[in-house]
């Protein structure tokens, strides 16, 4: 599946990067802990290791051949970290189910779907128990609590705060900040899907996450970084729960979005909390409609 390939893609390079440094490698067992994944994926990252020529591999004995090269990786961009694919399959339930209030989520279901170990899996869902979305039963299962409307207004609320302070942060980055051109790889993006805006409107909620994931980050809070997880987890996926009207919705969005990056771009500090407040408004009251 391609949600395992890229699982084991990811973990493939994490493993590459280990035999610079090590003349061996331990058990499958301690191999699979420690990248995370599940045996079966050990397994298969031991084979292309042999076969690549970097590992001799009979049974317990593992020994390094040769020091890792360049083209031994998987490219960077055919690999995401465990965490988002996690995260996705996660949602991917989550929305299968219609995201009811009840909803059991298995664990181990979870960690075979997308081939990772069942521990990385326990630390995905154990972080987000945090924020009451999701609580531990026994025997490795989790019940949904379920997005409520006083849930959404407690997210949103610190959600405004948050951005506000990093929006007033980003202004006072230098001009030798790499946030200015990835500021301009988003605007150009969102022209982009404005021009072809009957066919691609569906990429805004991707988009939408990577733009103020970049605001988020000019903060330079780990706290505030942190928390943007289950702030894009919501806002992210519930233009997937309500589907009317989404394409007006997602042009009016892309509309304030650039009103918003101007605002950045201006350094004007009044400019950017409006422009800030004005688009956070709106967001609020797309996920308020949102929510049955």
């Amino acid at each position: 599946m391609a949600r395992q390939n890229t699982v084991f893609k990811d973990a493939f390079n994490r493993c590459v990067k280990m035999l610079e440094e090590w003349r061996s490698l331990p058990s499958e067992m301690e191999l699979g802990v420690t990248l995370g994944v599940s045996r079966t994926t050990v397994r298969a990252i031991l084979s292309r290791l042999e076969a690549v020529g970097l590992l001799a591999w009979e049974k317990r004995r593992k020994i390094v051949l040769r020091k890792p090269v360049a083209s031994d990786y998987f490219p960077a961009e055919e690999t995401d970290p465990l965490s988002e694919i996690i995260e996705r399959s996660f949602m991917r339930r989550i929305l299968a189910g219609g995201a009811e209030p009840g909803m059991q989520i298995n664990e181990l279901e979870l960690a075979r779907e997308v081939g990772a170990g069942t521990t990385s899996v326990r630390e995905f869902l154990i972080r987000f128990s945090r924020f009451g979305l999701i609580e531990k039963r026994p025997n490795s299962h989790w019940i949904l609590k379920g997005f409520t409307r006083d849930f959404a207004l407690e997210l949103t609320e610190v959600r405004e705060m948050f951005e506000l302070r990093s929006a007033a942060a980003f202004a006072h980055l230098p001009d030798d900040h790499p946030a200015w051109p990835e500021l301009d790889a988003i605007e150009a993006r969102h022209h982009a899907i404005l021009r072809d805006i009957e066919r691609r409107y569906l990429e805004f909620s991707e988009l939408d996450e990577r733009f103020h994931l970049l605001v988020h980050k000019a903060s330079r809070n780990r706290f505030i970084v942190d928390f943007y997880d289950v702030i894009a987890l919501v806002f992210h996926y519930h233009y997937q729960w309500n589907k009317a009207n989404a394409r007006a919705r997602n042009t009016l969005a892309l509309k304030e979005h650039l009103v918003y990056i101007a605002a950045l771009r201006s350094r004007d500090p009044a400019a950017i909390e409006e422009a800030c407040r004005h688009h956070l408004r709106s967001a609020r009251e797309t996920l308020l409609q949102s929510i049955p």
